[in-house]
């Protein structure tokens, strides 16, 4: 016993290359914290799903760590404490206060039937984030139902021997070069909701339906998607604004798809799907579709995917950068990232389906995922699939909700059903929506 805590004290790790730069930006108004939820078929238990979040915490140690401040970086270390579950009480994807929080960088709630987690993106991404997250279920359920659920009958599918490598290192490539465009995006303006409220807003869209849709019109369900939500910006927004800068929707990339990895921290990229809508006479939805689904094998290639990870890690290993003390990185990452988010009028993220295993899959009815607004980028969209349901949410600190009341009616014209669920904070877009969370 004596050992294993001596080695615990040891254990340190540094961040990955994209995790160096969200704890020298984040604060209250640039949390960087996104929150996966499942909802469930029963109330929650929150004495069971404290002990679960302890079992799942003892396979996946990677997220049993607390950041401290080194010299010319953050780093990683164990954390002795017990994990804290509370009742959710404040509105999704807030700043994580590690003093109020046990140290953990990320935060479980529940609120009558759903469990949240709320993590920090320095900790993982959301498709790592994702398997920890359903550790946490499959334990809570079997601990729920032992009768019926055990741990034997998902072993079968053995877990995997996952890591914390910086992924990003290993396969990256020196000579690659940079394909950003430098072109500012069109920002998204208005009044915004009172300080510190975030609105989220999930459509619970039928899954077969809009495959249908999207294969009808030669397009996957991220393209499609991406194309009418560029659609319902110009609509409501650019057009009437009379906007001139491109609208460009960032889409962030699952590496793992590209490069064999199994870390459980960051690894992802992005594009960039940016729409000169003026120029190139983007002014139906036909035609945004088009251009999307161009735009998306222009950039969703290895080779371009390469290009924007190797120039994000080239930056962070610039001597001259690491030479720089933590505290004049912090107080230059914290001036400069205003006008860094002003490249993006939006993100898309869309995690893809979460997939649960036999009988498991009988005690949940969806999973949520949402990121987190911010001052520049006023409203965020993500998404996820579970069965034959899949989430579309906006998360928005703006009080204008024509966007999504655009996004909603559009789909519904074609026979896309949709169910509406949203935590209140904006008027309701159908006269028939329920309100859920916190």
């Amino acid at each position: 016993m004596r050992n294993n805590r001596k080695e615990n004290r040891l254990y340190w790790r540094r961040l990955d290359n994209s995790a160096k730069i969200f704890p020298m930006s984040t604060g209250k108004r640039y949390s960087t914290v996104f929150r996966l939820s499942a909802v469930l078929k029963e109330c929650v238990d929150p004495k069971i799903l404290e002990e679960a979040v302890k079992q799942a915490l003892e396979k996946y140690k990677s997220f049993k760590v607390r950041m401290k401040f080194g010299f010319f970086w953050y780093y990683l270390e164990h954390n002795t404490k017990d994990p804290m579950i509370e009742e959710e009480q404040d509105y999704p994807c807030k700043y994580i206060d590690g003093r109020r929080n046990n140290n953990y960088l990320f935060k479980v709630t529940y609120f009558k039937n759903k469990v949240n987690i709320d993590i920090f993106h320095s900790l993982t991404d959301g498709n790592s984030g994702t398997i920890f997250f359903k550790e946490i279920i499959y334990t809570y359920l079997e601990l729920m139902h032992p009768e019926v659920l055990n741990e034997e009958e998902r072993t079968v599918r053995k877990l995997e021997d996952y890591n914390t490598e910086d992924s990003y290192m290993k396969n990256y490539d020196k000579k690659a070069k940079s394909n950003a465009s430098g072109k500012k995006a069109y920002v998204l303006k208005g009044q915004k909701i009172k300080l510190g409220a975030i609105s989220a807003m999930h459509q619970i869209m039928d899954l077969e339906a809009l495959k249908q849709e999207s294969k009808k019109q030669g397009a996957t369900i991220t393209q499609y998607l991406t194309a009418v939500l560029m659609y319902s910006i110009y609509e409501e927004n650019y057009r009437k604004a009379k906007g001139k800068k491109p609208i460009k929707i960032c889409i962030p990339v699952n590496l793992k798809k590209y490069f064999p990895s199994k870390t459980m921290s960051n690894f992802f990229s992005y594009i960039t799907v940016e729409g000169a809508m003026n120029r190139e006479s983007l002014d139906t939805f036909d035609k945004i579709l088009d251009f999307v689904k161009r735009d998306f094998s222009k950039r969703l290639t290895e080779e371009e995917i390469v290009k924007t990870m190797s120039t994000n890690v080239k930056i962070g290993n610039n001597p001259l950068i690491r030479a720089v003390p933590l505290l004049i990185k912090k107080a230059l990452v914290r001036l400069s990232y205003i006008e860094i988010r002003k490249y993006t009028t939006m993100t898309f993220s869309n995690i893809g389906r979460i997939g649960i295993i036999g009988k498991y899959k009988d005690y949940i009815d969806y999973f949520l995922m949402l990121i987190a607004p911010e001052p520049v980028e006023k409203i965020k969209c993500s998404s996820c699939t579970f069965e034959n349901k899949m989430v579309f949410t906006f998360t928005s600190i703006l009080q204008d909700n024509r966007i999504e009341k655009r996004f909603y009616e559009f789909l519904q014209d074609k026979g896309i059903q949709i169910e509406l669920e949203s935590n209140g904070v904006l008027d309701d877009i159908s006269g028939e929506n329920k309100s859920e969370e916190k």
